[in-house]
């Protein structure tokens, strides 16, 4: 539903007029005209406005169910453990490879590598 005509069915079960809301809100009744046509979109200030001239909370302009709407579950943060790379999955194989080749390698040629990577990392790295 678009916000305008939901100010518009609001203001109307209320029996109000666009008159009433530009006394009640400061904006002209032109601006209220406009946003109930959808020609403009209201500020999230503005719509707070109109919320206070309809007395209704603001979440009812945006919401067209019956009742409260329920409110959603935050999204589930990712733990240190799955943020690193190598904790699971394909990564995790592919770390147990390396360090059964790093095992396997002669030590100078073990830090030949490491010196190479470390050297990439700080070109790469701004």
């Amino acid at each position: 539903m678009v916000v305008g005509d939901r100010l518009r069915q609001l203001r109307e079960q209320k029996n109000m007029s666009q008159g009433d809301i530009e006394e009640r809100t400061g904006l002209l009744r032109c601006y209220v005209s406009r946003v109930e046509n959808g020609h403009t979109v209201p500020a999230i200030d503005t719509l707070e406005k109109f919320a206070r001239a309809l007395e209704v909370p603001m979440y009812q302009l945006l919401y067209e169910g019956e009742g409260i709407p329920k409110i959603p579950q935050p999204l589930k943060r990712k733990t240190t453990r799955e943020v690193l790379w190598g904790s699971s999955g394909k990564e995790a194989g592919m770390l147990t490879k390396f360090r059964r080749l790093f095992s396997q390698m002669e030590d100078e040629d073990r830090r030949l590598l490491l010196y190479i990577a470390q050297k990439m990392h700080k070109a790469a790295t701004p």
